[in-house]
Order: C-alpha cells, then sequence, then structure tokens
C-alpha cells in the first residue's frame, strides 16, 4: 500500500487546488495580461528568489543531521546525500536577475537596480516560509523539510512550466531563455519529488500517523510559497500601474 497516496495526500489536495484558483495564479496565466507586467513579474520573482532558495542547501543538509541524532540514519544519509544537488542554485537565480533587468531597462525608461531588488526587504510570507523550515528541522518531526520542497516541487512540475509557456507567448522565447532557475527546476524537481515521495513513505511506514502532520507542514511550505508569489505580483502591478499612468 503507497500510503502516501492514502494517508498524505488526501491533507494537502485542499493547498494545491489554489494552483487554478489563487489571483496571481489567474492573472500570470490570463490571455490578456500585460507584456510588462509580466516581464516585470518575472524580475520580482527572480530577485525575491534568492532570499527563498540561499538556504536550501542548508535546510537540507541540518533535517539530515537531525534525523541521524533522532536515530534516523537512513533517512539521515539520503537529505545529506540531496542537498549537495542544491548547492549554489541561488545564485541563478541572481544571475536571471540581472539579466532580466538589463533586458528592461534597454526597453522602458523606468530603469530598475538590479541590486536593490535582489537585497530588498523580504515580506512577511517570505519570512514565514524561512521559519517554517527552520522550525521544522528542530522538531521531533525534520523529514517535514522533505514535506515543504515536496509540495513546493509540485508547484515546479504543475505550475511553472505554464508560466514559462506564457513567457514565451507573450515576451518571446530569448525571455523565456533568460530563466535558468525556473527552467531547470521545472524538469529536475519531477526526479526530486520522486525522492522526497520515497523517504516521506519510509518515515509514515512505521508510523502512519507522521502522514497527517507531514502533510500539514507541506500544505504550509505551499501556502507560504503562494502567498510569496502573491508579493511578486503585487509588486510588479505597482510598477506597470505607474507605467500605464506614464503612456
Amino acid at each position: 500500500m503507497n500510503l502516501m497516496k492514502t494517508m498524505y495526500l488526501p491533507h494537502v489536495l485542499e493547498t494545491r487546488a489554489r494552483l487554478e484558483t489563487e489571483p496571481v495564479v489567474r492573472t500570470l496565466l490570463s490571455p490578456d495580461i500585460s507584456p510588462a507586467l509580466l516581464e516585470r513579474f518575472m524580475i520580482e520573482w527572480s530577485a525575491r528568489g534568492a532570499y527563498m532558495t540561499e538556504p536550501v542547501e542548508g535546510w537540507i543538509r541540518g533535517a539530515g543531521e537531525r534525523c541521524i541524532a533522532l536515530g534516523q540514519e537512513k533517512l539521515g544519509r539520503g537529505l545529506i546525500t540531496h542537498s549537495r544537488h542544491e548547492a549554489g542554485h541561488h545564485l541563478m537565480t541572481i544571475e536571471d536577475t540581472r539579466v532580466l533587468v538589463r533586458r528592461w531597462n534597454t526597453r522602458y525608461a523606468q530603469q530598475l537596480d538590479a541590486d536593490a531588488l535582489i537585497t530588498q526587504a523580504p515580506t512577511e510570507a517570505m519570512r514565514a516560509y524561512r521559519q517554517l523550515h527552520d522550525d521544522t528541522i528542530a522538531s521531533d518531526l525534520p523529514i517535514g523539510q522533505a514535506a515543504i520542497e515536496y509540495e513546493v516541487g509540485y508547484l515546479a512540475v504543475e505550475l511553472v512550466p505554464r508560466i514559462l509557456a506564457q513567457v514565451t507567448r507573450v515576451l518571446g522565447r530569448e525571455a523565456m531563455d533568460q530563466l535558468s532557475f525556473l527552467k531547470e527546476h521545472a524538469a529536475v524537481d519531477v526526479g526530486h519529488t520522486a525522492l522526497n515521495e520515497r523517504m516521506m513513505e519510509e518515515a509514515i511506514t512505521p508510523e502512519p500517523a507522521h502522514a497527517h502532520k507531514l502533510a500539514s507542514i507541506g500544505a504550509k511550505g505551499l501556502d507560504c510559497y503562494l502567498r510569496f508569489l502573491g508579493d511578486c505580483l503585487s509588486a510588479a502591478q505597482g510598477t506597470w500601474t505607474s507605467l500605464s499612468a506614464a503612456a
């Protein structure tokens, strides 16, 4: 029996359904979205993504070390090995930001500063996302780190390709090709999702009651990330409103 399907999945379906209903998703995938708004959103997502991504290697490694300390040697070693694949990924978001800002600044009078965007203060959702990871790793169920990755990975696999297709349609292939971080994660997170599912299944099998707890952690992670995307859109809409008024 696959306990992930029978005991975990039912508890995350409501949050996953928001990938279709959230205002940010509907706006981004609208056939009528302004090219300037979409482009400005992608800049915000890349710039703010550095804050969301930089700690990932350490989070996964820390969860692995915590699992080992709790006597879960196999899970811990698996997480530590996996953590090495996440090293330096935030550098991709930074480079994407710089490339996208250069593109923007050649086409709009309202100039952007890539460094200022990358170092801007985090929103409440961004801080909550980091805090959730830290709290989970320190808890008695550190494998919950895999649940957060599992749900955000679901977003990467299910939603990101649709956004990339929208970027290609609205902004052109060149713009989509500049989104190296998102393109890579839309592809590799299929494998990461399978790995996280196997590890959580291993944790659930001897303790089925953990399934609901893991689902709660994963759903909170996905909620934080959806709210983060909403923050990126709000920031982009501020610029777009200014551009529209100027026009």
